[in-house]
């Protein structure tokens, strides 16, 4: 199993990289557009509060607030949070960000419209323990949006994760088939959209499985 302290550590100096990818820091403005355009079909009309755990840089956070939606963020890499509020302020918008566990967020009863998720439950150490909170969170008739793969990059010897990641249940990544069977008893309702073909989303071409999983509360 993972040590919390060696995990924080990890994010911490991943931190000033993390956007060097296309998909963490959308700064390509045509994808940029196609992960603002998913996140539109997605999620409900009007302004919402969505609580965007294991939010990393902010990218798809300030996508959110650009279009009006109250955005609360929570990572347990201090360097991520503190760069996802820098991000949010040069752009002149509001938002909140917590250093905290993405699995049991650090927010007392409050409760959201969405809860949002990208590339994390393959990190968690309990990831059934982890959807149960992010349902409960929820509002009646709110939606839970889940981004995640099989990652192929995730085992590779020459980018370990911590000691410890290949003992996780879901180290690698998870198939939308193995998620969805978990998240259905939670829901009402869900659905599973493939994400792998779409290169957009991605800067470029991936070979490994990359889904959506959107259900509602």
């Amino acid at each position: 199993m993972t040590n919390s302290a060696e995990v924080r550590a990890y994010w911490d100096a991943a931190a000033p990289r993390f956007d060097d990818e296309p998909d963490h820091g959308l700064r390509d403005g045509a994808t940029r557009a196609r992960w603002a355009r998913l996140l539109d079909s997605w999620l409900p009309l009007g302004p919402a509060d969505v609580l965007d755990v294991g939010c990393g840089t902010g990218s798809l956070a300030r996508l959110l607030a650009e279009v009006g939606h109250r955005v609360t963020g929570v990572d347990l890499s201090p360097r991520m949070v503190e760069r996802a509020r820098v991000k949010l302020v040069a752009g002149g918008l509001a938002g909140r960000f917590l250093v905290g566990d993405a699995a049991a967020p650090p927010l007392g009863d409050e409760r959201f419209d969405v809860v949002l998720s990208r590339h994390l439950v393959w990190t968690l150490p309990d990831p059934a323990a982890a959807l149960k909170e992010w349902v409960s969170r929820i509002r009646p008739g709110g939606t839970l949006v889940l981004v995640e793969g099989r990652w192929r990059e995730a085992g590779a010897a020459a980018d370990p994760y911590v000691a410890g990641a290949d003992t996780l249940p879901w180290h690698g990544g998870v198939g939308a088939e193995e998620l969805a069977d978990a998240v259905r008893p939670l829901v009402a309702e869900l659905r599973v959209e493939p994400l792998g073909d779409d290169a957009l989303l991605w800067g470029r071409a991936v070979t490994d499985e990359r889904y959506g999983l959107i259900a509602r509360v």
